[in-house]
């Protein structure tokens, strides 16, 4: 398998890519592969001049993983953020790596960033993105809230006389 940096490009397996457009990947895990021979911006400027888009999608991701070797630690870290990546997302660029070295094992925090490669300018919207509607906030609680909630604003005398109540006892105490 490549090694892993920062800077990497991956797609997802089953991508629509422009008509002449041959990327070298090699398999990586969970229907994503690793581009052998491109990165983000080397992408970005293929694509722009076959009148693509390569669209950066807000929610990125940051996460940890372990492994016996440096690069099976960046790989686990890495898996983890790409489950968390959006369906909508079908390329991500690794963009940042930060491992550290324990006697027994490496951790690795990686940062990924998702985009979006598709022929027209506007993105799909899912149900999950639909704004909900807002309701208005009630400023008062309402007439029967003393019977509804009849010890409402009677707690605070009543833990002030415990707390006064305990100093009292513990002092008498010593």
């Amino acid at each position: 398998m490549r090694t892993i940096a920062a800077l990497n490009l991956l797609l997802r397996a089953q991508i629509e890519l422009p008509e002449g457009l041959r990327l070298m990947t090699e398999e990586f895990r969970e229907g994503w592969n690793i581009s052998r021979s491109v990165d983000a911006r080397c992408i970005e400027k293929k694509l722009l001049n076959r009148g693509w888009n390569f669209i950066k999608i807000a929610g990125g991701s940051l996460r940890s993983g372990v492994g016996d070797t440096s690069q099976e630690a960046i790989a686990n870290a890495l898996k983890l953020a790409l489950r968390r990546t959006c369906a909508h997302s079908n390329a991500v660029e690794v963009e940042h790596i930060e491992l550290t070295e324990y006697p027994w094992f490496f951790l690795a925090r990686v940062r990924i960033n998702p985009f979006r490669i598709q022929q027209g300018a506007v993105l799909p919207v899912s149900d999950e993105t639909l704004p909900l509607p807002l309701i208005a906030r009630q400023r008062r609680l309402p007439r029967q809230s003393a019977a509804l909630y009849p010890h409402y604003g009677s707690s605070i005398p009543m833990l002030k006389e415990m707390l006064i109540l305990s100093r009292s006892t513990h002092e008498r105490a010593q």
